[in-house]
């Protein structure tokens, strides 16, 4: 039963974290579109794309967004000496909390991580919409003081909570280690050396990954940052495309990835050989993983076949003609194919390290070395030939080298086995007629009626993007009953203790 209990854990972690976020993500999503109206595409940029996160890197980095990389037009960017030393600053604060969230996380404590993160961002976009309705004036001041506010919602968030968690019985149910708040601070332990050599190297293990997997996330931020490829313009732009294209990654296959790798984590162990396992989680991993596998994936096929012919019409809704105008819907268009890959790496990930060993770990950021590196180049190269869609392409080429590798490792792990978890991936033959179907009327749709024929034909464009919608989730319905019941079982029932009986 620790197995059932985990996947329980999971998938109530997922369903509550994917719900509060979006509940929270609405009203920014509708705040950021305010904000658009009434803020520069240039101001966009250099505040969502000119300043990185790190404690240790805050100074350091400080002095070099000061001094060696471009600097704005004060004329049309004022204050950016501020806005960098702000956002340094927010990013110190918001490590305060890293140790509450870890916790949470492992702990299995479903709202605080969402309600601290979803509170902290609302309250960010009320202050940015206060502030440049009333004093747009100030420019990099308006984003300095919502970042800063941000990072202390966030870090009080947390304390507040743990502050009332630790100690309750809550707390002695979970075996919580703490005692007291003053166990996060670091401090000798008696009888023990000061520096821990195993957690040492451990923690540089995570360290070297953490550094590779920021470059791999957001690598062409530096890349705009530094070989200067974009203007300011062009930055804002696709910040602003980048930022509405994951949305859908940000409040749905994030909770699941960071939920189910606690899961995997939980009934696996880790570098061991399935069959030395007990079967009965190694069955139950196995199915829950060709589940997700098969959510994410049609989740992701039905973004990109309707974002497509539905992107212009978006952008327009979310930003203006500004930004529906220009190269904002061929970068939204091809984001939408990118998040099928975020979608399928997600799950594939989230599998692939819980179940490696440490040593397949630490090989597998040799790995990621090369695919960091690969992806500067590949940024670089493609943004010279094709703009900021080539960072969009680059980010695609990788995702897909890190899939393979990832379904590599999953095949090669369950060969030894009956199961076959990757079978998740294949569609029903009518399901896939259903989508090239939807997606030759909706492109039809798209060149007939949008997105300058009026308010009737925008009505009568999303008239058959609807249908066809409808048509995609009845033939899913049909054709997969076991996703269904899974969804039902473990995501939507209010009671998760049920048996799964879906295999």
């Amino acid at each position: 039963m620790r197995a059932r209990e985990a996947l329980t854990n999971a998938a109530t972690l997922a369903s509550y974290s994917a719900g509060l976020q979006v509940m929270f993500r609405v009203l920014t999503f509708i705040l950021n579109g305010y904000t658009l109206r009434y803020v520069s595409k240039e101001t966009i940029g250099v505040v969502n794309v000119r300043v990185p996160l790190g404690v240790f890197w805050a100074l350091l980095m400080a002095w070099v967004w000061l001094n060696l990389v471009a600097i704005p037009d004060p004329a049309v960017i004022p204050h950016y000496e501020v806005g960098v030393v702000a956002f340094g600053f927010s990013a110190v604060v918001e490590l305060l909390a890293e140790p509450m969230w870890v916790l949470a996380q492992v702990h299995m404590l479903v709202s605080v991580k969402v309600i601290a993160e979803s509170l902290a961002i609302a309250v960010k976009c009320v202050l940015t919409v206060v502030c440049i309705t009333l004093v747009p004036h100030w420019g990099l001041y308006v984003f300095s003081l919502a970042q800063i506010l941000h990072s202390f919602t966030l870090l009080a968030c947390y304390l507040l909570y743990f502050m009332k968690f630790i100690g309750s019985r809550e707390a002695q149910r979970k075996s919580f280690p703490l005692t007291s708040l003053t166990d996060l601070l670091p401090k000798p332990l008696p009888r023990q050396h000061v520096i821990d050599l195993q957690l040492a190297k451990l923690t540089w293990t995570f360290y070297k990954q953490s550094m590779l997997k920021q470059i791999l996330t957001e690598g062409e931020r530096y890349v705009m940052t530094f070989l200067n490829v974009l203007n300011f313009g062009e930055q804002g732009i696709y910040d602003i495309v980048n930022n509405l294209g994951s949305l859908v990654a940000r409040f749905l296959f994030l909770p699941i990835e960071e939920s189910f790798y606690i899961f995997f984590a939980n009934v696996l162990e880790r570098g061991k050989d399935p069959r030395h396992q007990r079967e009965e989680d190694v069955g139950l991993a196995a199915l829950v993983l060709k589940m997700l596998l098969k959510m994410v994936f049609l989740i992701g096929m039905t973004i990109s076949v309707f974002g497509y012919s539905y992107s212009q019409l978006a952008l327009d809704i979310y930003g203006g003609s500004w930004l529906s105008s220009g190269p904002g819907p061929g970068l939204l268009r091809c984001y939408c194919v990118y998040v099928l890959l975020l979608a399928v790496n997600g799950v594939t990930e989230c599998f692939t390290f819980a179940a490696m060993s440490n040593q397949e770990v630490s090989r597998y950021n040799f790995v990621m070395l090369a695919l960091s590196l690969s992806f500067l180049g590949l940024s670089y190269c493609l943004t010279w030939w094709h703009g900021a869609i080539g960072f969009i392409l680059a980010n695609c080429l990788n995702m897909g080298l890190r899939i393979t590798h990832s379904l590599w490792y999953i095949r090669r792990y369950f060969r030894s086995t009956e199961h076959r978890p990757l079978r998740g991936l294949q569609l029903a033959t009518p399901l896939l007629l259903v989508y090239l179907t939807s997606g030759v009327v909706t492109v039809i749709s798209q060149a007939a009626l949008c997105c300058d024929q009026g308010l009737f034909s925008r009505s009568l464009h999303v008239l058959f993007g609807a249908i066809c919608l409808l048509a995609v989730v009845v033939a899913i319905v049909s054709t997969e009953p076991k996703l269904v019941q899974f969804i039902r079982a473990h995501f939507l029932s209010r009671d998760k203790t049920e048996i799964v009986k879906w295999e």
